[in-house]
């Protein structure tokens, strides 16, 4: 331990004078105009924090440091080894470059509070189309490049962008993937239709353009004027992004400037240790909550350096390509998803290729997106020698609920829980008749109202539907729609979603619980569980093992070891019978398997794929494997 930990007197105090407590954190960051009222309650649920101020978050990111005299610190390193390309950005070249972007923009016809949708790879020209939309208080929506057409026909429809910002391309580790198509047949199948498309031309597709409606990026460039910061409110919206909805529909989820820009600006250092001018990687995507908050805003709020990383954990060259990164850019702090940890652990699990690289200069590995399982954590606390911290947020959050926090102390770290909740969250576990529940009581994760600073006030023209999904169940709170526990210590146990709290004859049990003891076999890289629908018990639960490379040992052992370690630590009441080995889990992009989707498969029910999996043939395997165990549809 560094030292003793402040947390516990910091979460009190942010509980006890909320408006004291982040007023004074507010102070970090530069306003045009102080707000009247610190949180204004007047239309509850619909909480507006610093009402009155005024500011732009561009600012805030770009040109304040610049001004400060720190325009020459490296803002932006772009590393790319699917294209062989590493370059970094100043300060002072990343606010002439979004200036120029947003006076690009202006020409177009893009005021304050229109939308534009941002439709592309990992490339800095992302990053820079998002910072100026902000300059200009224009609200930006990015959708992760390679998504369907008909779901960003979705999402435009929704949104409703004067200026779609897109590109010719993306490219992945064998294959080059054209967005133009997807575009082109997603504006047409969309009834809004854009003014005004803006295509990036790389090198490696060049795509037809449009006459009258597409505009080349490099072209706009040259001949933009660079545009001022415009002051917006600070419940003005700094973006919208959309997450999938529980019928199908996505929802718009609007983050606001002035909290969002507080909330993170004050994460960067209490939670991630991070001072400014220091190296932050938040290995994630733009389009995700973790790329908005810290690949772009969190780390360029706090005037750190941020790595934008277009590659993958392993096969860009090999399992190594984390550390080489870390290696070569002096990182701090790496934040990450457990599923990419798993994969390095899968392909190079004795760490060989770890011991090429001199990791000293990184201080901590943070990992959220899925439940941080204890092997996995333990391995790379062997092979890092730092804390490995899990934590737990959601997209609807911004920035993390629950944590261990290095720059207030950190706490003594238990395997399986992602630690305490964050000042300013009033994390309780509720029954279903929403009392609260004793410590070690499985329940609904709920968060006393109001959120605070930099969660979601509403979803995009939607309040109504904000107020059904979120706030109904539980009056008074926000419920995550996860399950889980705290214990005697105010630990934090993070389970299962709400819907993977799985029924077996008249005992609740975690899925995730029995996800750690499969995990915990020597020869599981990584696995799932799910509940499958039976007559008898109402539900029974099934594993899903991928095996780690050169494992050649008979699956069938391996199966029935790993019924008997989940007899022998969780016991009969579980009645865990079936695992089955499967070359791959269905994901999303960031690293979530898609346990309902499995679920839905195993019981033969009709699904409707997801518009964030990876790769849409690994459901055809899946319903395979199931088939061969006697579950899901024959045909």
């Amino acid at each position: 331990m560094p030292h003793r930990s402040r947390h516990a007197e910091v979460y009190a105090r942010s509980l006890a004078q909320p408006d004291e407590f982040w007023a004074e954190a507010a102070e970090a960051i530069t306003w045009e105009r102080r707000w009247d009222l610190v949180c204004d309650a007047s239309r509850a649920p619909f909480y507006q924090w610093f009402a009155g101020a005024k500011l732009n978050v561009c600012h805030n990111a770009l040109d304040r440091h610049v001004e400060a005299g720190h325009g020459e610190r490296a803002a932006l390193i772009y590393d790319s080894p699917v294209t062989g390309v590493c370059t970094t950005y100043s300060y002072a070249e990343l606010c002439d470059l979004t200036a120029r972007f947003a006076g690009a923009l202006r020409s177009l016809g893009v005021v304050s509070g229109d939308r534009v949708l941002i439709y592309m790879p990992m490339v800095p020209e992302a990053v820079i189309a998002m910072l100026a939309c902000a300059r200009l208080g224009a609200i930006h929506s990015v959708v992760f490049g390679g998504f369907a057409a008909a779901e960003l026909a979705t999402r435009i429809d929704d949104a409703q962008p004067r200026v779609i910002v897109s590109a010719s391309c993306g490219v992945e580790i064998q294959r080059v993937l054209p967005y133009k198509p997807l575009l082109d047949a997603a504006i047409a199948q969309a009834t809004h239709k854009p003014e005004a498309c803006v295509i990036l031309q790389r090198p490696m597709l060049e795509a037809e353009l449009v006459p009258g409606r597409d505009h080349d990026f490099g072209a706009l460039m040259v001949t933009a004027r660079p545009a001022a910061c415009v002051a917006v409110d600070a419940g003005h919206p700094l973006y919208i992004l959309y997450t999938s909805g529980t019928t199908g529909i996505p929802k718009g989820v609007v983050h606001d400037s002035g909290g969002y820009a507080v909330a993170l600006e004050w994460s960067m250092h209490a939670i991630y240790g991070i001072e400014r001018g220091e190296v932050f990687w938040a290995a994630s995507d733009l389009g995700w909550a973790v790329g908005h908050s810290y690949i772009v805003y969190g780390p360029l709020l706090h005037g750190c350096t941020t790595i934008l990383y277009e590659g993958k954990p392993v096969g860009t060259p090999d399992a190594g390509a984390f550390w080489r990164v870390i290696n070569q850019h002096g990182v701090r702090a790496l934040f990450t998803a457990p599923t990419a940890f798993r994969a390095i652990k899968r392909e190079d699990f004795d760490g060989v290729l770890r011991q090429r690289y001199d990791l000293g200069c990184l201080r901590t590995l943070f990992l959220a997106g899925e439940r941080g399982d204890p092997p996995t954590i333990a391995w790379a606390e062997q092979q890092l020698g730092v804390p490995v911290i899990d934590h737990y947020w959601q997209t609807e959050t911004g920035w993390p609920i629950v944590a261990n926090f290095v720059g207030l102390g950190l706490l003594p770290i238990k395997h399986g829980s992602p630690t305490k909740p964050v000042p300013g969250w009033n994390l309780r576990v509720l029954g279903e008749s929403g009392h609260e529940l004793p410590h070690g009581d499985i329940g609904a994760l709920c968060l006393k109202l109001p959120l605070p600073p930099g969660a979601l006030p509403t979803l995009w023209r939607k309040d109504d539907h904000f107020v059904k999904s979120y706030l109904h169940e539980y009056p008074g709170y926000y419920h995550t729609a996860d399950a889980g526990y705290v214990d005697d210590d105010g630990y934090v146990f993070v389970m299962a979603r709400t819907d993977d709290i799985i029924n077996v004859a008249g005992h609740r049990l975690s899925t995730g619980g029995i996800e750690e003891v499969l995990a915990a076999h020597p020869d599981v890289a990584e696995c799932a569980c799910v509940g499958i629908a039976n007559e008898l018990k109402g539900q029974l639960p099934i594993g899903l093992l991928v095996l780690k490379a050169g494992c050649a040992r008979p699956h069938a052992e391996i199966c029935a070891e790993v019924v008997r370690l989940v007899r022998d630590r969780i016991g009969p009441v579980a009645s865990f019978k079936l695992a089955l080995v499967v070359q791959r889990l269905p994901k999303t992009r960031s690293g979530k398997v898609l346990r309902g989707t499995i679920r839905a498969i195993a019981d033969g029910k009709q699904f409707r794929m997801p518009a964030t999996i990876d790769d849409p043939a690994i459901l055809d395997e899946i319903t395979e494997a199931l088939r061969l165990a006697g579950l899901g549809r024959a045909e």
